[in-house]
């Protein structure tokens, strides 16, 4: 067959992946290039800027232009589904997540389980295997015996191994099986209600590793592992050794004793924009757009020394929910296929299912601090935004951007819900403190977004014939007493009760 010259890239030739700078502008030795599913692209590449010279002469004409400046940027809209975002949230956030025990660490290198022994548990290194307890629920995957995978309780840990019981031996685990506490079992945790404080009491609170502000799962779906009365999802805001105090629930609480049950409690991943300096990290990243074949191979071109600017989560209604993802960055390379795509591993992409509006989304609240009852009970649309500000900066000697200037932590967006009564133009109007929150669920995942504190404005009613009544509502967000103004929670597990 001829080998006939081609003469265009179709879209669907291209591909997306980006990797994790060491440094700005610099890969570590081993990259890992993690495939990403554009629906669409923004600016992707550089926008180079040249000056023409324009001498005063007689035949009144320009002289060829000089390239002065280039300014890179890589943006693109994607679905939101489990594993595509919570490696580039950290960069958003501009804070490493938060994990409880775990093999899998986001943004690190994974620790290899190296056995499963009915005697001894799941074999990995002691400094990770020290990090498990006893009571834990932990989250095990990957392993080739199915008997080894699924939810799990931790019976005891030793030096290098955790147990639990109904293992099967597998001497040799696949390199991505893995490890993760999504939970504790606990005894007889019970809700009290006074005065309008919902509490969770138990003994050893304290030593769950929760953070105020942090959203947690109360229940299991077994009888004995959950309350009959109050089971969801609640936010921590204060934690003692005996007690933790909700102050947000999903359900409406009531005074209930766990008296001879094991309640669990379910936890995830935390990733917040920090107020301690010392835990605020400014991530970059390199994107690579493959763009087809040359006669050569497969051509590229590169965004690199890319930081986390505006993030826009759109939750629409009967839609899907969808991510616009924006990124400053330093330079933009191209690469022709004789030059070859840049060195690193490039993983298999991990299939997904999107989130839709229907089902998925669990709960959806603005509510007045200290008022658990909501403005609006229904709601048209969502957007939630983050804005970190970031520019180039520029300097003599150098062709597009020396490094990332970075400005204030915006979050912000705009809600239309269906209107009830005037609360919610009277919030507008008195500018009360508001708290939101979003909250997704699918195949035992969850995902929760907490604003705890945002000024909400507009509020001009849309009244239109044979139409409900909206209101639409802008916010902007501001430092909460827990110290972030945006927290979010990836749970890898999450009760089917849900």
């Amino acid at each position: 067959m001829a080998d006939c010259p081609k003469f265009k890239i179709d879209s669907n030739d291209t591909g997306l992946r980006f990797a994790v700078e060491e440094c700005l502008k610099q890969l570590p030795a081993s990259p890992v290039w993690n495939a990403q599913e554009p629906d669409s692209y923004g600016d992707f590449g550089a926008t180079t800027t040249t000056t023409a010279r324009n001498p005063i002469n007689p035949s009144r004409q320009r002289k060829k232009g000089v390239v002065t400046d280039k300014d890179a940027s890589a943006s693109y809209t994607t679905d939101f589904t489990s594993n595509n975002h919570q490696e580039l949230l950290q960069g958003f956030m501009f804070a490493a997540a938060r994990h409880k025990a775990t093999t899998v660490p986001i943004g690190l290198p994974a620790v290899p389980v190296t056995a499963v022994t009915v005697a001894n548990g799941y074999a990995m290194a002691d400094t990770t295997a020290s990090t498990f307890k006893a009571d834990m629920l932990v989250l095990a995957s990957g392993f080739s015996n199915p008997a080894n995978n699924g939810l799990k309780l931790v019976s005891s840990v030793s030096v290098g191994n955790v147990l639990v019981a109904g293992l099967v031996a597998e001497a040799a685990p696949p390199a991505g099986a893995s490890v993760q506490c999504v939970g504790v079992q606990g005894g007889a945790y019970g809700i009290s209600v006074n005065a309008g404080v919902v509490t969770l009491t138990g003994t050893n609170l304290d030593q769950l590793g929760i953070i105020p502000g942090e959203w947690i799962i109360v229940g299991g779906d077994d009888v004995n592992t959950s309350l009959v009365n109050n089971k969801g999802f609640a936010r921590v805001d204060k934690i003692t050794a005996t007690a933790l105090t909700l102050g947000k629930t999903a359900w409406t609480p009531v005074n209930e004793a766990g008296t001879g049950k094991t309640i669990r409690l379910f936890t995830g991943v935390v990733i917040k924009n920090e107020s301690d300096p010392s835990l605020i990290k400014r991530f970059s990243y390199q994107f690579e757009r493959t763009l087809g074949q040359d006669a050569d191979g497969t051509q590229a071109q590169y965004v690199e020394g890319a930081v986390a600017n505006e993030l826009t989560l759109t939750v629409a209604n009967a839609d899907k929910v969808t991510m616009e993802l924006a990124f400053v960055g330093c330079d933009s390379v191209n690469r022709t296929g004789a030059q070859g795509l840049k060195a690193g591993s490039r993983p298999g992409l991990l299939q997904a299912d999107a989130i839709n509006t229907s089902s998925h989304v669990k709960r959806l609240a603005f509510s007045i601090v200290g008022d658990p009852k909501p403005l609006m009970a229904f709601s048209t649309d969502l957007e939630l935004t983050i804005n970190n500000n970031a520019s180039g900066a520029k300097a003599i000697g150098v062709l597009g951007n020396f490094d990332i200037n970075v400005g204030t932590f915006d979050v912000g967006g705009s809600n239309t819900g269906y209107f009830q009564d005037v609360r919610a133009l009277d919030a507008v109007n008195n500018n009360a403190d508001v708290t939101m929150d979003l909250i997704m669920a699918l195949n035992n995942t969850a995902y929760a977004f907490d604003v705890p504190l945002m000024g909400l404005s507009n509020g001009m009613l849309n009244v239109e014939k044979d139409q409900a009544v909206t209101v639409p509502l802008d916010n902007e967000a501001g430092e909460s007493d827990f110290g972030h103004t945006l927290l979010y929670v990836y749970f890898p597990y999450c009760p089917s009760y849900i």
